[in-house]
């Protein structure tokens, strides 16, 4: 069996950080107010070969949806800390679909893994990746200005709930 070939090289990321005056609490349900959870019929129609049925609920679908959510927060308690933290990840499959067509290594960005968190004066603060900077690293410009669409939709949604 011939050895794997292993290749690797250096992506610029553009680290995004946006902070809000308003509590933690108050951004989480506006986030989840504003970003609905992905529609559970999409991927029980996809389970199902039922292409038609899910193509109908992504195009009906809203421009962002939280695929999962994770307390990293509660999981701090295993080292002794007591944090509010929740890690989103968020994302439009039919975006995803758009730049994975071209490049399939771009499905490892997608859903975008977006961080809520309580700073040390009990603000909300969100962190990210820029999405074209993420999706830049591929060279595919038709990948890219995808990307930059997302820049933009998740920026709008995530500066709307702390407004």
């Amino acid at each position: 069996m011939p050895d794997p070939v292993i290749t690797q090289r250096t992506a610029h990321v553009e680290h995004i950080k946006i902070e809000s005056s308003k509590p933690f609490a108050e951004v989480k349900a506006a986030l989840e107010e504003l970003v609905p959870p992905l529609d559970p019929i999409i991927p029980e129609a996809l389970r199902q070969g039922d292409i038609g049925r899910a193509k109908e609920a992504l195009q009906r679908g809203p421009e962002l949806a939280i695929f999962g959510a994770r307390d990293h927060g509660g999981l701090l308690r295993v080292a002794g800390l007591a944090r509010k933290a929740v890690q989103y990840d968020i994302g439009n499959p039919l975006t995803a679909t758009r730049m994975t067509q071209h490049q399939l290594p771009a499905s490892l960005y997608a859903p975008l893994r977006v961080l809520l968190y309580e700073n040390e004066i009990g603000r909300a603060v969100f962190e990210y990746d820029r999405p074209s900077s993420l999706f830049g690293q591929f060279g595919d410009e038709r990948v890219t200005a995808v990307a930059r669409e997302l820049d933009a939709s998740l920026e709008r949604a995530l500066v709307k709930t702390i407004s």
